[in-house]
């Protein structure tokens, strides 16, 4: 009797972790990349085809940001980083200038930052000194990195094209993987959606 209350007690927990350990099994089972190597560069074939899962989360300002409102419109680069990761500190200049360069063809920046609810503060700070533009959005109880990067690794970044199909996922980041991702980024953006 009292191990029956005490599952009748919690069943939106079970049903939000049930959830979410379905969409990590779904998510890791076709992404293809199953090793903790390099950083890749090339996009797996089977990555094109998966759709990404939509995500709603606050941004530094207070206001909220769902990926789904960028679906069909725009290339989206979704990019989790944090603070005290020092190759995603030093990406974020490229990313901005990416953002500015490529903004008006309809192109954006996700900045998802992976960094705790204490490190608030921090991350606008970070964002501020480096003067980031484009949108940095706060993923405090890692909701969206578990959907995307169980790992959590960081730097990592999705691709997504106007098509709202994940084109390209990469983990790390070094100064010469700038230009393999401007190319990607204009490829995208160069793809005609039916």
């Amino acid at each position: 009797m009292r191990r029956r209350s005490l599952v009748s007690s919690r069943p939106s927990s079970l049903v939000r972790q049930s959830a979410v350990l379905g969409a990590l099994l779904a998510i890791s089972g076709c992404s293809g990349n199953t090793s903790a190597a390099a950083p890749s560069t090339s996009a797996d074939s089977r990555t094109a085809q998966l759709a990404p899962p939509d995500f709603e989360l606050t941004t530094m300002d207070g206001k909220s940001e769902r990926l789904s409102e960028h679906l069909g419109k725009e290339v989206v680069l979704l990019d989790f980083w944090a603070t005290f990761c020092e190759p995603c500190l030093a990406g974020m200049p490229h990313l901005d200038a990416l953002y500015r360069q490529h903004h008006a063809e309809g192109f954006v920046v996700l900045g998802i930052s992976i960094d705790g609810p204490d490190s608030v503060a921090q991350v606008k700070t970070t964002v501020s000194k480096l003067g980031v533009s484009f949108p940095i959005l706060l993923d405090q109880e890692t909701r969206v990195v578990a959907l995307y990067n169980p790992k959590t690794s960081a730097p990592y970044s999705v691709l997504i094209g106007r098509d709202g199909r994940i084109l390209k996922k990469q983990e790390g980041y070094t100064t010469g993987n700038a230009s393999v991702l401007d190319r990607d980024v204009a490829d995208a953006l160069a793809r005609v959606t039916p």
